[in-house]
């Protein structure tokens, strides 16, 4: 065995990385998720194109994303309808270690009444979006005209 081998510190751990998203739209988002009434006018760019539509709080979005699943019809649309109380439970009990200190900024934003704009494509809209934070790479206030 060679002495730089011998030397060499020991492997670490793996580790998972992302990009880091904009700390200033994190505390935005944060701030929107405190008041369920709230929303603000964004525009996004992320890889897909442009984005723009209300900014609004996780809770809001999972109110009215639960709202479009109670109109599924079929079996199982129950089930289907509580799927988002059933997953925030789930990530409430991954995370019910952390305490307010260590609590995480927000990892996703929540948009209503969305306009979605891909290259020379028509513009689609959409009621409901939501898209990892680390995925936008510029975002500005208001929508544009």
């Amino acid at each position: 065995m060679s002495a730089t081998a011998a030397a060499s510190p020991a492997p670490s751990a793996a580790m998972i990385t992302e990009p880091l998203p904009d700390l200033q739209l994190q505390l935005l988002i944060q701030l929107l998720d405190e008041d369920p009434r709230s929303s603000l006018p964004l525009t996004l760019t992320h890889p897909g194109g442009l984005l723009h539509g209300d900014a609004i709080g996780h809770e809001q979005w999972k109110a009215e994303w639960a709202r479009s699943l109670r109109q599924v019809e079929g079996e199982g649309a129950d089930l289907i309808a509580e799927f988002p109380e059933t997953v925030d439970q789930g990530v409430r009990e991954l995370h019910a270690h952390e305490d307010a200190r260590t609590a995480r900024l927000p990892r996703w934003i929540h948009l209503r009444d969305v306009t979605l704009v891909v290259g020379s494509m028509a513009a689609v809209s959409l009621p409901l979006w939501r898209g990892r934070l680390s995925d936008v790479s510029g975002w500005a206030l208001g929508r544009p005209q």
